[in-house]
Parts: C-alpha cells; structure tokens; sequence
C-alpha cells in the first residue's frame, strides 16, 4: 500500500469536521491549530526520502511528529532524529523506522520484539510496571550507551508518567537479540519476545544505537492509546 495518498484523504476529512460551527472561540481555535499542525505533517510526510523502504503510516508518523515536536520545544529531546515504532503491525513485519528530520530520509527499518506478555505475534497489551515483561507505549528520549548482558545497550527515558516512565527503573533498553531475525520467524511463525524491551536485530543494534543515542526521540505507538498518549504528553 502506497501511504502517500492516504494524507490528502486524511485531511480533506479533518478540515470538514474542523469547519463545523464551534460551541466556543476556545475551541475553534484548538481546532483550527490541530488542522495546521495536520497539514504540516502531511507537508514532512510527503517529503520523505523511503530509501528503498517502506513508509509508516501516515496515522503513526503524524502521531509521532507532532510529539516530537512538543518535546523539542520543551528541550526533552535534542536531535532531529526520530525513531517510530509501530506496534499495530504483526511482528513479522519491519515496524521500526528511524527517520531523520533534518534530511527528511528513512535511515533504517527493521524488525523490533515486543514484550513476552504483550502479545503472541500481535501487541496487545501494554504495562508500566516493573516485572510484567510487557512493552511500553508512548514517547522516550534516549539515553546512554552501556555494555550489558546483549552486549551493547542504549538506555531510555520515559517521558509520559504513568505509561512508560519507569523504563529506566524496569531496564527497559534499546539492545540486540538473536530472537530478532527473520530465521526466527520461519522456525516459530512470528518474532521472538524480549521482557518488555524494544529489541533489534543483533545486525542492526550497533548501527541503531550510535544514530539516535543522545536525547533523540523514541516513539512507541499503538493506536489503542493514542489519545491517552497525546494527552499525557501536552500536560
């Protein structure tokens, strides 16, 4: 599926409900920046270089986008680079992207494991809490490298309380695992889990890591908590 037609959709679709007469000016207004902010986003989305890969949807990158730019203002994240996960998609699908704002280029996309308690092939399911060796949805900035048991670890932050700001307490890192693989997937018909970790590919990790280590921003997104994430993000 080509994403690039989906936005013009999208927002034709939008700016028909944001036209309805408001109750108040609050709201026309709120309406009326959210609208902007859409367009401004479908404006990067279809400048982005795919590098012979495939585009997130415009639902997730939009999402992302406008977070990101949220915690840019804030200082929570430094770097123009953005990393989207999208945990809508099967596990056997490559539903990492990082992205470079700056360029407007796809670096990489790759395969990326949910928690073990999440979700078999598809991601269900989704905890804050420190044992439940379940993925975090919501936004990150990334932290430090470190040499740990999978060998060369970014750490992560969470910025939304509630839904993922216990990362750094649960060990929840960036790492690399060899039940990342695609030869995984033909052995057990879906990706192997990690205990709540966003993990990579043992190929990509490295290559990964020195891209967006450094207070650059981290998006995990499953549309099941959008709105919650969105608004525990503007708080």
């Amino acid at each position: 599926m080509n994403y690039k037609f989906f936005p013009l959709f999208f927002v034709i679709l939008l700016m028909s409900f944001t036209s309805l007469p408001s109750k108040s000016n609050s709201k026309k207004i709120s309406a009326e920046t959210e609208t902007t902010t859409v367009l401004e986003n479908v404006s990067i989305y279809n400048q982005l270089d795919a590098n012979s890969f495939v585009l997130p949807s415009f639902e997730s990158f939009n999402l992302a986008l406008s977070g990101f730019n949220l915690l840019k203002d804030k200082g929570l994240v430094q770097k123009n680079i953005l990393t989207l996960v999208d945990f809508s998609l099967s596990s056997n699908k490559k539903r990492l992207w990082v992205i470079d704002l700056d360029k407007k280029i796809i670096l990489f996309q790759t395969l990326v494991a949910h928690g073990r308690n999440t979700g078999e092939e598809f991601a269900k399911q989704f905890s804050n809490q420190a044992e439940s060796f379940q993925s975090s949805v919501g936004f990150y900035a990334t932290g430090e490298i470190y040499d740990g048991k999978h060998g060369m670890s970014l750490k992560l932050d969470g910025l939304e309380k509630g839904l993922n700001d216990k990362a750094r307490e649960r060990a929840v890192v960036v790492h690399g695992a060899d039940y990342v693989s695609e030869s995984f997937i033909k052995q057990n018909k879906r990706l192997g889990r990690s205990q709540g970790c966003p993990a990579l590919p043992v190929e990509m990790n490295a290559k990964i890591i020195n891209v967006i280590k450094d207070k650059s921003c981290l998006f995990i997104y499953h549309p099941s908590a959008a709105n919650e994430i969105m608004s525990r993000l503007a708080s």
